[in-house]
């Protein structure tokens, strides 16, 4: 018998681990090259990988750094999915909400489409209101 380490391919531990709702999903982000493990890039999901191995990958919006504590048979349930790994990723700390680097939002348009006829109208009688008064001044 061998003595090798237990191994297991990198999509399948990636979707065991809940990263990725669905394996094709993680195979989606290891062939497009957005993966290391232990500092090397990986492009095919087959890659193996045993305990102890360092990942780093993109997941939303950060990058999750996390190093394999075990290896799983099936995809069990969260509390089990986290025994899987050890998160090594570094808190980032959320910028502050009205700081100067972030985009004010857009006013928001207060009409809803275009004016009624109804509408017209009074915008209509309050320009002659308003040129009636500018005149009756002068």
């Amino acid at each position: 018998m061998s003595d090798a380490p237990p191994k297991l391919r990198i999509d399948k531990w990636l979707w065991h681990a809940r990263f990725f709702k669905t394996r094709s999903l993680a195979t989606k982000v290891v062939t497009g090259g957005h993966l290391r493990v232990d500092g090397q890039k990986i492009s095919k999901a087959s890659h193996a990988v045993s305990v102890g191995d360092t990942l780093t990958f993109p997941q939303a919006k950060r990058i999750r750094v996390v190093r394999i504590a075990a290896l799983s048979e099936r995809r069990g349930p969260a509390p089990e999915a986290q025994a899987l790994y050890e998160d090594l990723t570094p808190v980032q700390e959320k910028p502050p909400a009205h700081s100067e680097k972030t985009v004010p939002a857009a006013p928001k348009f207060e009409g809803k489409g275009r004016p009624t006829k109804k509408e017209r109208r009074k915008s209509i009688l309050s320009r002659r209101q308003m040129l009636e008064r500018s005149r009756a001044l002068e």
